[in-house]
């Protein structure tokens, strides 16, 4: 069930209804079966995986609190972390790693037959998968307590709002909310409600008109000069921040209106004067699970520096994995260690920039780095990645054709007016900006009423009128 479908429209006040006319004490199971449902939207197959990780992962959470520290206790946490991810690996990786070895053997003159399973992989795999195993690692760690409660665990996992594309919840966080017995409050709904809308504005108005012609450029990107390539790099950087950003808000706004509290996710990342500070605000979940769970067990940066850069090359690279199974990710990940290696070494990222100009200039560069590492992100294939890079500034000795026709591409393919775009670009920017500071929402609270309510109508009826007709899903579904 997508967020921006009709049947969310309806699931969500049902659910929200009940929730809070329900006594404190089945509302647990309300919103478990209502999570169920929701997942079962897609395919009710997908609730065997789902049952499969809360089981593994629960039993493995009971079983790690009771034994003694030493090598039996790790020995289980290594059984049941590679039990957690072995549906990861069969669904996600499986195929990957038989061509990859089918193609290495062939190099040696050995023919073999890469293994191809026909399976359709259960949206949000990734994410309720380092879920449980995060719980597992903090468990082992003492961390937090086992939870002994199978139906709270359960909702830990499947919690609708964070189930398919994050944030990926912490059990110390989310755990201690779910048993907590709460009272509705106005302004946390009404914050929530908020949010979503402005969620939604980012994802259907903007994430979703930007998809139509980056679709198109990456469709057949023979058929394009480099002034449309060089765009739908660009471009899409803002859709995928857009899209992805979109779902957390709406997840974030969600929660507050069931009285939980998830965690942020994206902190203006285009707005970061380095590569550090913007993985320090982009996906920040994610980040956060692959420094506490990946790079700091490595070492850190508590070693040698060369160690450190490994550590450092390690964590992006397994990062890059993360995200799909192919080869233009491992890329896309390896362009991101190789540079936070480089911004470290060269000490770019502790260096702050008294100028304004200067400041600018910095965040520039790491909008115009992450667009080219997009690239290898978004294209079906290396060599599509490679050709876009190759030519998107071809044919610019001759400007005015090359700006031309890449503005007639562009409007060709654009379904909405390029002014109603370029306003929720302009109002995107000035709400990030802004929101460097304040929370801009909060803020909105405080002024008067006509202003406030005049916002909400504005970016309501924006979202309402001008969204985008075709049928697209959010990005990060796929992972």
């Amino acid at each position: 069930m997508l967020f921006t479908s009709l049947g969310f429209a309806v699931f969500l006040p049902i659910v929200f209804l009940l929730y809070w006319l329900l006594p404190h004490r089945v509302r647990w199971v309300f919103l478990l079966a209502a999570s169920l449902w929701f997942y079962s939207g897609w395919s009710a197959a997908f609730l065997l995986t789902l049952g499969y990780a809360v089981l593994v992962s629960y039993g493995a959470g009971l079983w790690l609190e009771h034994m003694r520290p030493g090598r039996g206790k790790k020995a289980l946490l290594a059984l049941a972390v590679c039990l957690s991810l072995c549906p990861l690996l069969v669904f996600k990786y499986l195929g990957f790693f038989s061509r990859t070895l089918a193609a290495g053997l062939s190099l040696l003159a050995i023919p073999v037959q890469p293994l191809t399973l026909r399976l359709l992989q259960p949206v949000g795999i990734s994410f309720y998968t380092f879920q449980t195993v995060g719980y597992e690692i903090d468990v082992y760690r003492g961390r937090v307590k086992a939870e002994r409660h199978l139906g709270f665990y359960a909702l830990f996992v499947a919690f609708f709002p964070q189930l398919v594309s994050g944030p990926i919840g912490r059990a110390d966080k989310l755990l201690p909310q779910l048993r907590a017995e709460r009272r509705f409050d106005y302004a946390a709904a009404s914050y929530g409600l908020r949010r979503m809308v402005w969620g939604f504005f980012k994802k259907m108005v903007i994430a979703d008109h930007l998809a139509a012609y980056v679709n198109a450029v990456y469709g057949d990107l023979s058929a394009c000069g480099g002034m449309a390539l060089l765009l739908a790099a660009a471009l899409f950087s803002v859709e995928i921040y857009c899209d992805f950003s979109g779902y957390s808000d709406i997840a974030l706004g969600c929660g507050k209106l069931l009285g939980i509290d998830l965690a942020e996710n994206f902190q203006c990342p285009y707005l970061s004067g380095s590569l550090r500070q913007f993985w320090a605000r982009w996906h920040i979940s994610l980040s956060t699970w692959f420094r506490d769970y990946v790079y700091i067990p490595l070492g850190g940066s508590r070693v040698s520096p060369a160690r450190h850069d490994l550590n450092l090359m390690a964590t992006f690279l397994l990062s890059g994995l993360w995200h799909g199974a192919d080869w233009s990710f491992v890329v896309w990940g390896g362009m991101h260690g190789l540079a936070r290696v480089g911004e470290d070494r060269l000490g770019l990222a502790r260096r702050e920039s008294r100028s304004g100009v200067l400041r600018a200039l910095r965040v520039l560069g790491v909008f115009v780095f992450t667009s080219a590492a997009w690239v290898f992100f978004r294209a079906d294939t290396l060599h599509d990645a490679c050709f876009v890079l190759g030519h998107m500034f071809r044919g610019l000795s001759s400007p005015g054709v090359y700006l031309r026709e890449g503005a007639a591409f562009f409007s060709a393919h654009l379904a909405v007016s390029k002014k109603i775009l370029a306003a929720a670009l302009a109002l995107l920017a000035a709400y990030d900006w802004a929101s460097l500071r304040t929370d801009v929402l909060l803020w909105l609270d405080r002024q008067r009423w006509w202003l406030r309510y005049g916002a909400y109508l504005l970016v309501g009826l924006t979202t309402l009128l001008c969204h985008y007709h075709g049928d697209v899903s959010f990005i990060y579904f796929q992972f």
